[in-house]
């Protein structure tokens, strides 16, 4: 036991557990739909966990804080359409200006949240509630009933889900894809190096004790919320490049889906405890989950919904009841494994003593 304790902590086997459940997932499908395994499948479902994923890293960060944001699917609806009438009415847009412009939006739709949240009082799940409908309904009210279309738009940002960093055997790593793969990589490294990520876990576990050890807790909570809306105006950029189509009620659900894949992928509700290698092993469960049984004829699309529902409990429910047995299991065996050495060395002293006397 201790020598996996030394290997292995609560999350990573939660970690472990998730890749487990993909694998047996994919096994199952494959011997109920035909050509399951086809370049064609992995590339839809990489494609659409890049989206989410970006949605949830940001998601992920607000969540270990102890609060939640569900406005970013009214966020990302509102950058999508946004930046994407910017784009049709002057085609000559830099790109980059581009993301900056969709970054920047979600940016400060997510102070907004922040402001309220950290510096208000109010609770989070009151603020992004009330904030994912003021979004919507400006959304609503700025665009006429009109929708942007992909023949309005320039040919780059078309060309950009096709766009590949390479290709094996039929399986193409998507730039957006990549781009996913770097937000996740980014976010891993700041929570797991910097001062901000660590404080940020201080404050999930035990807002009182961060407060008294001197940690800024409005302003890290205030960040985490600009960053999740940061992220959810990138994925409103991604959304553009990937539906061309932008109506009034794009981005629809994923604050739904970037929930689900946080708390599936291990991030505790109450805050503390999770990483974004958990989220993107989340999102990826649920995605594939979903495209099966888009594929799957044997049950109707409408359960859909209701598995994504289901999953969301039985993570909420094992993390509460399995998890959190666990990591108490864990933290006592590692007091032992600590006072093991003391003892051995205080028996050693004392012996010694005995001796020269």
């Amino acid at each position: 036991m201790s020598k996996l304790q030394r290997r292995i902590q609560p999350g990573q086997l939660r970690e472990l557990v998730l890749i487990f459940l993909i694998i047996m997932m994919m096994v199952f499908f494959s011997t109920q739909i035909e050509n399951y395994f086809s370049p064609r499948f992995f590339n839809r479902v990489s494609t659409s966990v890049a989206l989410i994923a970006v949605v949830a890293v940001g998601q992920t960060l607000v969540v270990l804080s102890r609060n939640i944001d569900l406005s970013v699917g009214s966020i990302v609806g509102f950058t999508a359409y946004v930046v994407g009438q910017q784009l049709a009415h002057n085609n000559e847009l830099a790109p980059l200006s581009v993301v900056l412009m969709a970054v920047g939006i979600g940016a400060l739709m997510g102070g907004l949240n922040g402001v309220l949240v950290a510096y208000g009082g109010v609770p989070s799940i009151i603020v992004t509630l009330g904030t994912l409908a003021i979004f919507r309904t400006i959304l609503v009210e700025i665009s006429g009933a009109q929708t942007v279309l992909t023949k309005d738009l320039p040919q780059w940002i078309l060309e950009l889900p096709q766009r590949n960093m390479f290709s094996m055997g039929g399986l193409d790593l998507r730039l957006m894809v990549a781009l996913a793969l770097l937000v996740v990589i980014v976010f891993s490294l700041l929570l797991r190096y910097t001062a901000y990520g660590r404080r940020l876990y201080a404050i999930g576990s035990n807002p009182e004790a961060a407060k008294i050890a001197g940690f800024r807790s409005q302003l890290i909570v205030f960040i985490a919320f600009v960053l999740s809306g940061a992220l959810a105006g990138l994925a409103g950029f991604m959304f553009i490049a990937r539906f061309g189509n932008i109506t009034v009620v794009a981005g629809l659900g994923i604050e739904l889906e970037s929930v689900a894949a946080v708390v599936v992928g291990g991030v505790s509700i109450n805050g503390g405890t999770g990483t974004v290698f958990g989220t993107l092993l989340g999102a990826i469960l649920i995605n594939v989950l979903e495209q099966s049984l888009i594929r799957w004829l044997s049950i109707s699309e409408f359960w859909r919904d209701f598995l994504l529902g289901f999953l969301i409990l039985l993570a909420v429910a094992t993390d509460s009841l399995i998890m959190n047995r666990i990591r108490n299991l864990w933290a006592q065996n590692t007091l032992q494994l600590l006072a093991e050495p003391a003892e051995a060395g205080e028996f050693v002293t004392k012996g010694r003593e005995d001796n020269g006397s």
